[in-house]
């Protein structure tokens, strides 16, 4: 060959030249074709100029023993122009995407390829320069290829590790709610519903450890239950039962109150702890006549099925010391003192309709509550007489009306 013009045997002049399609305005189809239009994925634009660029070079060889036509003949000018062109087009390939590895070495070889390349077609045409030249090209077409695919991979690691993580922090967070949601529902046991969401909210059970504190404390309990139990069917009894429970246990929640324990036929519920209120005894003497008043549909119950119970309640208050008390799995959270000793008490003194509360008691909602003195009493495990006074009527707050014993 003698320069470009040695490289192929001219047959014919000019031709069609077939030139891609280019859009007209492609910001109008968005990012996704205007990237598509300088870049191909993995670096498949740069090997495909360079492999172009390579085979126009060799067309007359590739024609003549590879097709079998040996009367094709390309304008040397012009396949040299070619030659040179689908080079630079792979080293604007190679130019575009060395933002996307940051990697120069491709675009290195790239441009020294088309540098040597044009040299010798121009100035002093080298067959081994020239084959030289494709060499380095296609090198830094594959070189940017594999580092392209070397991103990619990489990238599919690190959002394999980031979805790994995200599972993990997921099944973290799933197991997390998970006893949460069971903490919360043992918490709800005993607490109001309001009062068990904020300690688990807290994120502690701080709230519920061992202390002191003053507290309004409530007893109620069915009367004649054992005869009226011993007289119907077990299953009638359970169906009363669950309807006391059922109503008192929406009214505790309601009244803010925490259940101390529960018996089949009876409730002890505080005030004032674990969240402070304001009145605690108020709201315990509240409480207590909604019970009473609510109790009349289970009375009800009980009368059509031939048999009377009636319903006692007491209330005192006073220091005492509450904390969990039960074993892993299965706690209760209780009041312990003598404040609950003498709710008890009057509870068991109560008669059916009737809330008795301790002097103490009185001295707190005094001026809120009309009583009546109930008397004097010795009673058990309390070593002084205490004063009793029975209920009668609750003056109206901002929030409520008056309450009267039914």
């Amino acid at each position: 060959m003698k320069k470009a013009r040695a490289m192929s045997d001219p047959r014919t002049k000019d031709g069609p030249v077939s030139t891609p399609a280019v859009w007209s305005n492609p910001s109008d189809l968005g990012p996704v074709a205007e990237e598509f239009r300088f870049s191909l994925p993995f670096g498949l634009g740069a090997v495909l100029a360079a492999l172009a660029s390579l085979a126009t070079c060799y067309a007359s060889i590739i024609t003549s023993y590879v097709l079998g036509l040996q009367k094709f003949v390309v304008n040397p000018h012009f396949q040299a122009v070619l030659m040179w062109g689908l080079a630079l087009l792979a080293v604007a390939f190679l130019w575009r995407e060395r933002k996307r590895h940051n990697r120069m070495l491709p675009l290195v070889f790239g441009g020294f390829a088309v540098l040597t390349l044009i040299m010798t077609l121009y100035f002093n045409y080298d067959e081994r320069i020239e084959a030289l030249a494709y060499i380095l090209l296609v090198i830094g077409a594959l070189l940017n290829q594999v580092f392209l695919l070397d991103k990619l991979n990489r990238t599919v690691l690190t959002q394999a590790q980031k979805i790994d993580a995200l599972n993990q922090n997921l099944e973290n967070e799933v197991t997390r709610q998970e006893h949460e949601i069971s903490r919360l529902g043992r918490l709800k046991q005993f607490l109001a519903p309001q009062v068990a969401e904020l300690v688990v909210a807290e994120g502690t059970d701080t709230l519920l450890d061992t202390h002191r504190r003053y507290i309004a404390c409530l007893f109620c309990d069915i009367r004649n239950f054992t005869a009226f139990s011993e007289a119907v069917e077990p299953e009638d009894v359970i169906m009363i039962l669950q309807a006391f429970h059922d109503r008192i246990g929406s009214l505790i929640s309601d009244h803010g109150g925490t259940i101390g324990y529960r018996s089949g036929d009876g409730v002890m519920v505080f005030f004032n702890d674990p969240i402070p209120c304001d009145q605690p005894v108020l709201k315990a003497v509240r409480l207590s006549l909604d019970i009473m008043a609510a109790f009349e549909d289970v009375r009800g119950s009980s009368q059509k099925l031939g048999h009377e119970i009636g319903l006692g309640i007491g209330i005192s208050s006073g220091h005492a010391t509450l904390g969990l008390v039960g074993f892993q799995g299965r706690s209760d959270y209780t009041a312990i003192g003598g404040v609950v000793n003498t709710a008890s008490r009057l509870c068991d003194l109560a008669e059916d309709k009737q809330v008795l509360i301790s002097r103490r008691a009185h001295l707190d909602i005094e001026g809120e509550v009309q009583v009546e003195a109930f008397g004097q009493f010795d009673l058990k495990g309390i070593s002084n007489p205490l004063e009793i006074f029975s209920v009668l009527h609750v003056a109206a707050s901002n929030d409520r009306g008056a309450q009267t014993v039914p």
